[in-house]
């Protein structure tokens, strides 16, 4: 019975990593090597596992070394190298310390390193081991350390094998990745090609439409011209309505504000004299406090210096008292010293009247010994007498320095009143002062404010008279540009008549016109009329902006552009010649231009 061998291989790590080689004769280098790991199971009549460990050089493919372990040959393993895994995670463990090796490579002291040694003098046919080191401060670690061998010729020829079959694989997959890119953009470029083509011909049809379009929107800009050329006529007449509401508007609105301004300046002006009223007699007021304030401070001063005198006195009492309790102290303890002495010397003349009653009693016996105790007796009389004396000496010492001190004690609480009465005077003083202060505070903060509302006030009669001023310009303006537009428009309504009806002179035509000046209608926009001194060409030839229409002086909603306006001169030959021509300002040869007046009247 044959039994076929199964194997199958799973690949866990295959990756380029430096290798530290070394060997007996030449010195360390570093190199690149490729480290792989495989698993192979083999089920033949009894499941195996082998951990496959190769290591390869991608640029010398007859760099081949290998090493299979089995689980039996790990048990041995494990005891040389005090191993603390099993064979099932001895894999992975493996390469977590290649990963450390990896992540620690590109410095320049790595702390895990891998190292291929070999003891011959060249790697040619002899075993090498594999070992990570871990280096620290104390010594170099091996945590592992594999022993390769390496690959016979069958091996080599194997793993060149391998590698052919491998590159063929890579090599047909990529013919097929080409061949899958050159289809898909051979058909981009056809389906470009086409929409070319479309896009091409779209934009044949867009150039004929636009062609018509550009020839139907011109008849139709023609016919939309003559219409509003019609308009124009319509609203000439209104414009010249709303002229004459407009500056009739406008002289009311100047008279109401010109009143209103007046008022406000005389209320203004009152309102300054009071602020300068009440200024004047802060001002007064604030004096006064500064010459209050000055004696307070010098009184203030005095005051100081009489407390300090007076703490000095006070402070020298103090020392006086102290040395005079100290003496007192000393004399008590030395009274103190001599009673007990008068205490020992009592009850030794209690002692000696007791020895003389015995004596007394044994003066039979001791007659010869008499003499000697009465000399003694006087002696110790004597000495009873002396203390006696110096302890009332002292007493009357004492009794001296008892009065001394009362004396002094009241002289210190004299003193004390007193320096208290000053201290209170100094404190009324100083709140005075304070007082005075505060209210001088005030008294500079409300000057500031009033000076701050007068100058607000000054600020708005400014700013006041600044807008009277600028509404007459505007007023001045206003008008000097509807009597030049209205001389204009009547010079121009003249000249087409003159030129209408030049070949038509007959004296019934002059009598026509005659009747006609004498019937027209006086059209005069001032109830005064200007001087030549406010008619000038600086008023009349005003910036303004012709785009928007908006012209200096005038509201700019009166002057709004409109998209039906048209030039003055296509409304000139339609006007009525039934109005008087109003008669022209003497400017001095000051004429305004036509672009000012194109200006109000945009085209």
């Amino acid at each position: 019975m044959l039994l076929y061998e199964v194997k199958m291989t799973e690949l866990l790590f295959n990756k380029r990593l430096q290798v530290q080689v070394k060997n007996r004769e030449t010195d360390e280098r570093r190199s690149v090597i490729r480290i792989s790991i495989e698993l192979q199971l083999s089920s033949n009549p009894v499941h195996r596992k082998d951990l496959v460990v190769r290591l390869t050089d991608d640029s010398d493919l007859y760099f081949l070394y290998n090493l299979v372990i089995s689980e039996e040959d790990f048990q041995s393993l494990k005891v040389q190298q005090g191993l603390l895994i099993d064979f099932t995670s001895f894999p992975q463990k493996f390469i977590d310390l290649l990963e450390q090796c990896i992540s620690e490579q590109d410095r320049e002291s790595p702390r895990f390193l891998l190292q291929l040694t070999s003891a011959s003098s060249a790697f040619d046919h002899s075993p090498s081991n594999l070992n990570i080191v871990e280096t620290n401060a104390f010594k170099h670690l091996t945590h592992l350390s594999l022993k390769l061998l390496p690959g016979s010729d069958t091996d080599i020829k194997k793993y060149l094998a391998t590698c052919l079959s491998s590159a063929k694989e890579e090599k047909q997959q990529l013919e097929q990745k080409l061949r899958k890119t050159e289809e898909d953009l051979t058909r981009q470029l056809n389906y470009a090609q086409q929409t070319l083509s479309e896009k091409s011909r779209e934009l044949d049809k867009l150039r004929s439409e636009w062609t018509s379009q550009t020839t139907s929107l011109s008849s139709r800009h023609m016919q939309d011209l003559t219409a509003e050329r019609e308009k124009a006529l319509e609203t000439q007449s209104r414009l010249q309505q709303q002229n004459e509401q407009l500056r009739q508007e406008l002289e009311s609105s100047h008279h109401r504000s010109t009143q209103q301004l007046q008022t406000k300046v005389s209320e203004l002006e009152t309102a300054n004299r009071e602020l300068i009223d009440k200024k004047y007699k802060s001002d007064s007021t604030i004096r006064d406090l500064k010459a209050k304030l000055a004696s307070l401070e010098e009184e203030c001063q005095r005051s100081k210096q009489q407390v300090l005198s007076l703490r000095r006195e006070n402070s020298s009492l103090d020392t006086e008292c102290h040395e005079k309790e100290r003496l007192v102290n000393q004399l008590q303890t030395r009274v103190a010293v001599l009673e007990q002495e008068i205490k020992d010397k009592d009850q030794l003349v209690l002692r000696t009247k007791e020895v003389l009653e015995a004596t007394q009693q044994q003066k039979n016996s001791f007659e010869g010994n008499a003499e000697s105790k009465q000399l003694q007796i006087g002696k110790l009389e004597a000495t009873v007498k002396s203390l006696s004396e110096e302890l009332i000496k002292a007493n009357g010492i004492i009794k001296k320095l008892q009065g001394d001190l009362k004396a002094l004690v009241g002289k210190i609480k004299v003193k004390n009143t007193v320096t208290v009465s000053q201290e209170k005077i100094l404190q009324e003083t100083t709140e005075k002062l304070q007082r005075e202060q505060r209210e001088l505070q005030d008294t500079q903060q409300r000057l500031r404010q009033k000076e701050e509302e007068a100058t607000k006030l000054k600020e708005q009669l400014e700013a006041t008279i600044q807008k009277l001023d600028e509404s007459r310009e505007v007023l001045k303006t206003n008008e000097n540009v509807i009597t030049w537009l209205n001389k204009q428009l009547n010079e121009n309504q003249l000249s087409r008549k003159q030129e209408s009806l030049g070949m038509f002179e007959t004296p019934a035509a002059g009598m026509r016109t005659g009747s006609v000046s004498h019937n027209m209608v006086q059209f005069n926009p001032m109830s005064a009329k200007p001087s030549a001194a406010e008619v000038s060409p600086s008023t009349l030839a005003q910036p303004s902006n012709k785009e928007n229409g908006e012209p200096v002086g005038l509201d700019s909603k009166y002057f709004e552009r409109r998209d039906d306006s048209i030039p003055l001169r296509g409304l000139l030959p339609s006007m009525h010649l039934n109005r008087e021509v109003p008669k022209p300002l003497n400017t001095a040869g000051a004429k305004p231009t036509p672009a000012a007046a194109s200006a109000y009247f945009p085209g």
